[in-house]
């Protein structure tokens, strides 16, 4: 069964960030909000918790994964950043964006786009997201949480705690999460290209 933590959105309790974190060291699969929908998360090198994430969501191997991470200062140990770009992104994060940009030699070669040798990041605005990575020193491993052959993203964690019970570690609450999933833009090319429209507005990227 998965442990429930009911979590303080604006001031999240030590304690219960503490063992979050440590189940994630530990190799643990979490549901945890953030400012667009609910995700699942599991730290960088666990090869298990990413299989669980694919079977979870059914997801093939082209899938992009996503590394949150705290700040710039991660960030850019995973993906490359031009001077130029770096003003556009700043701009725009925290918040409900994903970018695509050129991953380093830090990335596993699985979680890499096959052909074009990218990764996706975000660096979110939810208060409880960012107690988690303070802790955890290193970027979450995530995917939204976006149940196969469903319409609609779940959004209490109470009922993410009854339907996946028995295939996460933990899910952590700090009330409800939006419905709509981060926008990505994708940097790998001569302009940028926006793969879906979500949360963040585009206007920076048009």
């Amino acid at each position: 069964m998965a442990r429930y933590f009911d979590v303080h959105p604006v001031d999240p309790q030590r304690r219960a960030i503490t063992q979050v974190v440590e189940m994630v060291r530990e190799d643990g699969l979490i549901a945890y909000p953030t400012d667009s929908l609910f995700a699942l998360g599991c730290r960088l090198g666990n090869a298990e918790g990413i299989a669980r994430i694919r079977e979870i969501r059914h997801l093939d191997d082209k899938h992009h994964f996503t590394l949150v991470c705290r700040d710039f200062a991660q960030l850019g140990q995973f993906v490359t950043v031009s001077n130029s770009l770096f003003r556009t992104l700043k701009a725009a994060t925290p918040g409900s964006y994903t970018f695509i940009l050129p991953a380093t030699r830090e990335v596993p070669r699985r979680l890499l786009h096959p052909k074009k040798k990218t990764v996706g990041v975000r660096i979110p605005e939810h208060t409880v997201v960012r107690a988690l990575l303070d802790e955890l020193g290193e970027p979450l491993l995530s995917s939204s949480l976006l149940l196969p052959d469903e319409p609609e993203p779940l959004t209490q964690g109470w009922e993410i705690k009854e339907r996946l019970d028995h295939l996460v570690d933990a899910v952590v609450d700090s009330g409800e999460c939006g419905v709509e999933p981060t926008t990505v833009i994708d940097f790998s090319g001569p302009e940028p290209e926006i793969v879906r429209r979500g949360a963040g507005p585009t206007d920076l990227f048009e």
